[in-house]
């Protein structure tokens, strides 16, 4: 009995080490997966480099992007970090600027001067 007492902190240790690390990393492994997997011909996707492009042909270990008109890219199917929904890759809608005035701006000169 007083080796099982012994133990338990061992094995409490083990437990909260399995869902706190081992776990959650098996589950990200397996989203990165699925996603990779749903990359098809049409699909626009985003590497793991930023680079964004359209899939133009693919096999079981690699894609073919098309990044920019006549410009294909070969690239390994793990370097897919997402498979962008049609939402996602739209052109956002550019937002109004800031118009500054001339007669907003003051000058430093003449707040010196005026002293």
């Amino acid at each position: 009995m007083e080796v099982l007492v012994n133990l338990f902190p061992l094995l409490l240790i083990a437990v909260l080490f399995w869902f706190l690390l081992i776990r959650p990393a098996q589950r990200r492994q397996r989203e990165a997966a699925a996603t990779q997997q749903a990359a098809s011909v049409g699909s626009e996707v985003m590497l793991t480099s930023g680079i964004f492009g359209t899939v133009v042909d693919s096999t079981d270990e690699t894609l073919q992007l098309e990044v920019a008109p006549g410009t294909i890219l070969k690239v390994a199917r793990g370097a897919v970090a997402r498979v962008l929904s049609d939402d996602e890759h739209s052109e956002p809608a550019e937002e109004p600027t800031d118009t500054v005035e001339a007669s907003d701006v003051t000058d430093s000169t003449t707040e010196r001067d005026g002293q």
